[in-house]
């Protein structure tokens, strides 16, 4: 790897430590979901939406939709122990898209087994999170079958779906 990528993956770790969004992560993704909203930046970046479990208040951060046999996917690259995630379980995985407009879907979780090859897919179409998760994007499918259940992927389907 070049170093320039070398030092993108090190401000990246230094941005999420602990897993967790730093003050300064959290301002740039804020800005990057409002950016995405707008349709600015890469197709695959976009503002997902979802009610708060505590609050109530409507949430937005920036995804990465990795599309995988026909079906686009959101993946968490922390895992589990993610607000997001939780916030997807608890609103029955009601959320809305934004990018050039709104577009209500639901955020449907993808059992373990099934994850391996959207992972590696994410892996290739989001260099961001490769810090975050410990496979190599060309290792083979075992490696992810390896940490499946530790990343939580959600397929998106229609809103009545």
């Amino acid at each position: 790897m070049s170093t320039f990528v070398h030092l993108v993956e090190d401000l990246r770790r230094r941005l999420y430590r602990g897993d967790h969004a730093g003050s300064v992560a959290r301002v740039a993704n804020r800005l990057q979901a409002q950016l995405a909203g707008y349709g600015v930046g890469p197709k695959r970046v976009v503002a997902l939406e979802v009610r708060g479990r505590t609050t109530g208040r409507t949430i937005t951060f920036p995804v990465v939709l990795a599309d995988y046999a026909g079906e686009q996917y959101v993946v968490s690259m922390f895992g589990e122990d993610v607000s997001w995630v939780r916030n997807i379980r608890a609103a029955g995985g009601r959320a809305v898209v934004r990018r050039r407009g709104r577009r209500p879907v639901r955020l449907v979780e993808v059992a373990s087994f099934r994850r391996p090859p959207i992972l590696r897919r994410y892996l290739d179409v989001a260099p961001g999170a490769r810090p975050h998760i410990p496979v190599d994007p060309a290792a083979p499918l075992a490696e992810f079958e390896r940490i499946a259940a530790d990343y939580p992927v959600f397929r998106l389907a229609a809103a009545g779906d």
